[in-house]
């Protein structure tokens, strides 16, 4: 039986430093996000899994965002609106 080879996928040239421009549109964009997760962080900045997980810890220590679920697999947040609860 013969198989086929299958598509090959391109592989993905994601960031792992955080440069000036990436930053800058990091805390620009993410206060219109409603759903921000390490995944939606790599798919719209191009960025690699570990920089989005420090991402994130950063934005909500600053405050930019806020938790909806904690768990140790997957942490999802929202933009922070108004003061605090």
């Amino acid at each position: 039986m013969v198989r086929s080879k299958g598509k090959v996928k391109d592989k993905a040239q994601h960031a792992v430093i955080l440069d000036k421009t990436t930053s800058d549109k990091l805390y620009k964009d993410v206060q219109s996000y409603r759903l921000v997760t390490v995944a939606v962080l790599v798919d719209r900045l191009k960025i690699n899994g570990s920089l989005a997980r420090k991402c994130l810890s950063d934005l909500e220590e600053k405050g930019i965002i806020k938790p909806v679920v904690q768990h140790s697999k997957m942490k999802i947040y929202t933009r922070a609106v108004g003061g605090t609860d």
